[in-house]
């Protein structure tokens, strides 16, 4: 056995499908488990996890995950997390709390920042200050100002919970979980039920951290090209001041259930109860996660069932029109044993046991009749294809592999086994080619005979909210009828106290400790990325010639101001049923299967921005597709199908995908919220944020609605509608390709391509002006939640501000500091943020799972005084430029980069452009400062108000608020 730095080296495994050397070690003294990732990704990763497994549902694991990053032994500031945020280069920089685990990751191109970066987290976990106040302030504490006031509760998880128990797509992954596992940690809620997150007390807080955050009870991870020796010696240095201890962690197996059950919860619908529909899942416990093939194969399985519109189960239950669109978490493979979960949303009440024995019914004659042998291929393929691209977007590669190797390895597994897929895929490969049925009889065995199986309904209540608050006033007044003078006094010490606390200022000094970069470790000059413009069959192409390992990513854009403004609010729809209503050779099925077959996979979009010194905006209709290069000729033939002869003209299909757009948008009312309101608030001032509330948007959502019913009373309209927009958008003079690939294979590429435009029609077109709408100054948006989204909008450029690149300096450090500590720590909400579009001028203040509404209002108002009058020293400069050139530098894998850089050319941003901005980012002063926060004072008075909450506060609110129910 080999020993390095206080390490054994128990394993280790060369693994080309992810082209890396893995080792897997452990630590003498301590016991805690290394595995080191080698490769060559610049994009480094480090991760440190801790078994969480929790007793109740206070949700103390998420607490304490919260609570660790608010100061430490070696950085004694408030949120040394924040301050990394500010000025560190990280590419990613967060926490995450699951049912049985909590990680602290972290990732970062620059190996000085990154060992900077695992310094502040590894102190963090081992030696975290969390004293009583950092429970009330991250946790719950009683809010009373003065003795005679009223007991409330507060606190930012507590906040944060109140607004996930008021989705009820968050509301049913949580039960599908649940009511799987009864009799273990996984019936519990780690995140914490607000109902019961006011039971933990600061003993139990403690102690959970003295009995779990050990180096014994750790899985620690490491990704990239950062010396791997050197990690070992990083860690033992961390790890030799602490000797071996017993925890008991371990998640116990859910026994079996003898026969299925039934279990209905309620959830709130505000006073939108007419409306509402019933949510129903079929909910399937799987075998322990310690098998890859088998890990795999259901994998593959979900995705037959459910993965794409023309999958059989997925299709029988849209096809069945007893719901709206699809609910459940699927294939869930993050616990120690799997599960399958599968219904519909949008269900009648007197329906939702038809769906139940339609789901039943489909899966028991999938596995008497079998499945389609192509439908098995293409799922196949998808799967394959996935694992060999590795294309984890902006989430770093490295971390995707830790959260895998951490499902097997967390529970005593080979950590390294589920990072292999090369043997595993070959074994199933080789039984479904043999014919003996094998996911078929996949089905049979944990579907159809399994019955650990639990049917959970959601049935809308429309007084649960009334009935949760009544509960909770209750609760409150018993409490403070039970406190003596001197308890209520201390309630309002305490509350003071924390206030004082939440208020004082770190001291340079303590500020000094966190580790940063200098000025001089960055580099002055742009990222560029290569791009060669060429016209093919007379349509402007845009290559970008970058390693992709084999891969062509296309983006075909069409230009959206060839249609009138009245059908932007079909375009995502047309776009997905270009992709989901089958061809005129093809049907629904049969053309998701030949994609599914051929390619990587092709899907719509749309995209919107404003320009570089115009008043009209960049808007674009696209088709992502990406394939082999062998395969580049298949997947231009599809392409050409789809643009061409894809059936527009079935409007139970149609139906279909308009149901599923409203129950997605509905869905993300509450946990997207902010997002929702920086839409509609953008919508007032530009024709690009218009044109996105239109197809995103509230906007977008009443559209969705109305059109249901045209669909059913005058569909010849909506079909001429959709044949319109294809005859106007469908034309390669209004038409860019942008083009990712190496250039030896762009060589063979273009020939193909040339072909595939030379069949798209050619014609004239003209661009069209669209007429913007008007919206209330300040408007109230009612959803059923117990917690709101607030924001505001400025124009700063219509008052007179002109853009400095030391704007993006500014923004993130007014969201890191100012926003932060008054909306979130102070205020309670789970995040407040702001940020600042170059292109229009446009700022925006917004608060996310906010108690509050008038309060929040006024600290944005205050933010200008807060610039204006800020005295900022050097290092706190410095570290705020330093965080702007690292969102600058975000690190993206190649297909992002070729997009990028065409969304750069659409908006009239070239490369001088950028070095001029990058240039006044690293020039930015104290000054620069002052003159913003001078901008926003100018621009406030015409700010415009929109806030996403429940009736009842909206109503009472002293805010003059247009009001609207949206849910």
């Amino acid at each position: 056995m080999t020993e390095l730095h206080g390490f054994d080296l128990l394993r280790e495994q060369v693994i080309p499908e992810i082209n890396s050397q893995a080792r897997l070690y452990r630590h003498k003294r301590t016991g805690a488990e290394l595995l080191s990732i080698e490769n060559d990704d610049t994009n480094k990763v480090f991760g440190i996890t801790f078994r969480t497994p929790p007793q109740d549902s206070t949700g103390l694991p998420h607490i304490m995950e919260h609570s660790v990053l608010c100061g430490s032994r070696k950085y004694p500031v408030k949120e040394p997390f924040v301050e990394l945020l500010k000025g560190s280069l990280n590419t990613f920089l967060n926490a995450m709390t699951y049912p049985d685990k909590t990680c602290y990751p972290v990732a970062s191109q620059n190996l000085q920042d990154f060992y900077n970066l695992i310094d502040v987290y590894l102190d963090a976990v081992f030696y975290p200050l969390i004293s009583p106040y950092t429970l009330k302030q991250e946790g719950w504490h009683y809010k009373q100002l003065d003795p005679e006031g009223a007991l409330s509760y507060k606190g930012v998880v507590f906040n944060e919970m109140k607004g996930a128990y008021s989705s009820p797509d968050d509301l049913l992954a949580e039960k599908c979980q649940h009511s799987l596992f009864p009799d273990n940690t996984y019936g519990l809620d780690s995140g914490g039920d607000p109902r019961v997150i006011p039971d933990l007390t600061y003993e139990q807080f403690k102690a959970f951290h003295q009995t779990y955050y050990h180096p014994s009870n750790a899985r620690i991870f490491f990704y990239g090209d950062d010396p791997a020796a050197e990690r070992l010696r990083i860690l033992d240095e961390w790890l030799k001041d602490f000797d071996q201890i017993p925890v008991n962690s371990q998640v116990a197996l859910q026994a079996s259930f003898p026969s299925p059950r039934q279990i209905t919860i309620p959830y709130s619908t505000g006073e939108n109860a007419e409306a509402a529909r019933h949510y129903l899942t079929v909910n399937w416990l799987l075998p322990e996660n310690n098998d890859p093939e088998i890990n795999l194969a259901l994998s593959i399985l979900a995705h037959i069932l459910i993965g794409t519109p023309a999958a059989p189960l997925r299709k029988a239950l849209i096809d069945s029109g007893l719901g709206e669109d699809l609910t459940g978490r699927g294939l869930a493979t993050e616990l120690r044993q799997m599960y399958f979960s599968t219904g519909l949303k949008g269900v009648r009440a007197q329906e939702t046991q038809k769906v139940e024995k339609l789901i039943l019914d489909t899966l028991q004659e999938l596995a008497r009749t079998g499945i389609d042998p192509e439908t098995t291929a293409a799922s196949v393929n998808t799967v394959e294809f996935r694992l060999r691209e590795n294309n984890t977007g902006a989430f770093p590669r490295g971390l995707s592999l830790m959260l895998r190797a951490l499902n097997t390895w967390l529970h005593g597994g080979n950590p390294i086994s589920s990072l292999a897929f090369e043997a595993p895929l070959a074994s199933i490969k080789t039984k479904t080619a043999s014919g003996s049925h094998y996911f078929e009889n996949l089905i049979q065995s944990y579907l159809v005979d399994n019955p650990h199986r639990v049917t959970l309904t959601l049935e809308p209540d429309p007084n649960l909210a009334q009935q949760m608050e009544a509960a909770e006033t209750a609760r409150l007044a018993a409490e403070q009828a039970k406190m003596t003078p001197n308890d209520v006094q201390a309630v309002v010490s305490d509350m003071h106290e924390l206030q004082r606390r939440q208020e004082t200022p770190d001291s340079p000094d303590a500020l000094a400790t966190i580790p940063m970069l200098k000025l001089a470790d960055l580099d002055p000059q742009i990222k560029t990325i290569p791009g060669e413009f060429v016209t093919i069959a007379g349509t402007t192409t845009y290559y970008h010639d970058l390693f992709t390992n084999g891969i062509v990513y296309l983006n075909l854009g069409f230009d959206l101001h060839t249609l009138p403004a009245a059908w932007l609010p079909y375009l995502p729809l047309f776009g997905q049923a270009l992709v989901e209503m089958g061809t005129s050779r093809q049907d629904t099925v049969r053309l998701s299967q030949r994609i599914g077959r051929e390619t990587g996979g092709i899907r719509a979009d749309w995209f919107t921005s404003n320009m570089h010194g115009k008043a009209n905006s960049a808007a674009y209709f696209f088709l992502h597709a990406k394939a082999i290069t062998s395969q580049t000729g298949e997947l231009l033939n599809i392409l050409t199908d789809l643009l061409l002869d894809a059936r527009l003209d079935n409007p139970e299909r149609f139906k279909q995908i308009l149901l599923e757009a409203k129950a997605n948008v509905e869905a993300q009312l509450i946990p997207a919220g902010h997002r929702m309101v920086n839409r509609r608030l953008r919508a007032r001032h530009t024709e690009a944020d218009w044109a996105s509330e239109q197809m995103g948007g509230i906007d977008y959502l009443f559209f969705l609605r109305q059109l249901i019913e045209k669909v059913d009373t005058n569909w010849t309209s909506v079909l001429d509608t959709l044949e319109g927009i294809r005859s106007r958008l469908v034309n390669r003079q209004a038409m860019i390709v942008n083009a990712t690939l190496d250039q030896n294979s762009w060589q063979q590429v273009q020939p193909n391509l040339h072909a595939f435009l030379d069949r798209l029609p050619d014609g004239s077109h003209k661009h069209i002006h669209w007429q913007r709408t008007t919206y209330a100054a300040q408007e109230g948006l009612v959803i059923p939640a117990q917690v709101n989204y607030v924001g505001k909008s400025l124009d700063l450029y219509r008052h007179g501000y002109d853009f400095h690149g030391s704007a993006l300096v500014i923004a993130p450090y007014l969201r890191g500091t100012w926003l932060w500590d008054k909306v979130r720590v102070q205020g309670g909400a789970y995040g407040g943020m702001c940020s600042f579009d170059h292109l229009s001028g446009i700022f925006t203040f917004l608060s996310y799972r906010d108690p509050n509404l008038e309060k929040t209002i006024a600290i944005y108002d205050q933010s200008s005084a807060f610039l204006s009058q800020i005295d900022l020293n050097e290092q706190e400069l410095t570290k705020s430029i330093i965080g702007a050139i690292g969102d600058l530098d975000a690190y993206q894998l190649p297909d992002a980069q070729g997009f990028t850089a065409l969304v750069r050319h659409l908006t009239g941003i070239n490369d001088p452009m950028r070095q001029a901005i990058r240039d006044e980012v690293l020039s930015t002063t104290a000054e620069h400062f002052r003159q913003f926060g001078d901008a926003l004072g100018a621009a406030q008075a015409d700010g415009e108000i929109a806030i996403l909450g429940a009736q009842d506060g909206l109503a009472s609110s002293e805010l003059t608020l247009d009001i609207k129910k949206v849910l």
